[in-house]
């Protein structure tokens, strides 16, 4: 079976940036299960995944315009610290979700002074092209609960 639209497709996958730094891989983990053409992955991944059959293994190069977009700058800011609101000292790493006038954001702190926390709304992969080393485990039709509430 082919992999298409509403297709349960699960892969098992490893990326790496442009210098063959792994970035991530589900070796040791369980694998990826999506339904295709939800837009639930990167737009390049499920271009390159659709037509495919279980069995393939391949590798594509992802940019980030088809990956995790570009960074933004206006997603780094640098907060006063006397508004840090959590129940502990800030560090470099926590992650969080802050309320913006476009909603909620999930930031992480990249930089802690003595006066400023700075958090980034970016995607850890914005801006960065990587490459996907890809193997499809299975292809299947969802069953009618998968298709009415999705994956879950």
């Amino acid at each position: 079976m082919d992999i298409a639209d509403k297709r349960i497709t699960t892969v098992a996958f490893t990326l790496t940036d442009d210098s063959g730094a792994r970035i991530t891989t589900t070796d040791g983990h369980a694998p990826l299960t999506y339904m295709h053409g939800q837009g639930s992955i990167a737009a390049g991944l499920e271009e390159a995944l659709h037509g495919r059959s279980e069995g393939d293994r391949f590798t594509v190069v992802v940019l980030p315009e088809k990956g995790f977009g570009p960074r933004h700058p206006e997603l780094v800011q640098a907060v006063p610290r006397n508004l840090w609101t959590a129940d502990k000292e800030p560090e470099i790493g926590d992650r969080l979700q802050v309320e913006t006038a476009r909603g909620p954001l999930d930031v992480v702190v990249t930089a802690v002074d003595d006066t400023t926390v700075t958090v980034d709304g970016n995607h850890p992969l914005a801006g960065r092209t990587f490459h996907a080393d890809i193997e499809i485990l299975s292809v299947r039709v969802p069953t009618a609960q998968e298709l009415q509430f999705g994956l879950g």
